[in-house]
């Protein structure tokens, strides 16, 4: 195995994306464990007759599921939102700007 120093850039790229999935992780468990919580105090509260499985108590699951899968597509998919090297290319033009007088 080859020495990889820490000032390497495919080791800082590497570590960056790690960063990346550790925080889909935590966002996926905080999503999972709140939803689940909820869903338990709205079942714990029904009234005689009614049912779980109504529209509103599964609203907010549904557009916080859209954005917990919009988090995971910026995570695993390359270039999915500002497209590929999008941050390398516009420190560049910032350091162009600066250049300029």
């Amino acid at each position: 195995m080859e020495n990889i120093s820490k000032d390497d850039i495919r080791y800082k790229e590497a570590e960056r994306q790690v960063k990346k999935i550790k925080g889909f992780y935590t966002s996926l468990f905080v999503y999972f464990a709140v939803n689940i919580f909820i869903l338990y105090l709205n079942y714990r509260d029904l009234k005689p007759g009614e049912t779980i499985w109504q529209i509103k108590y599964f609203t907010l699951p549904f557009f916080w599921g859209i954005a917990v899968v919009i988090h995971a597509m910026r995570t695993f998919i390359s270039g999915f939102m500002l497209g590929n090297n999008w941050e390398e290319r516009k420190i560049r033009e910032l350091m162009d700007k600066e250049k300029q007088p």
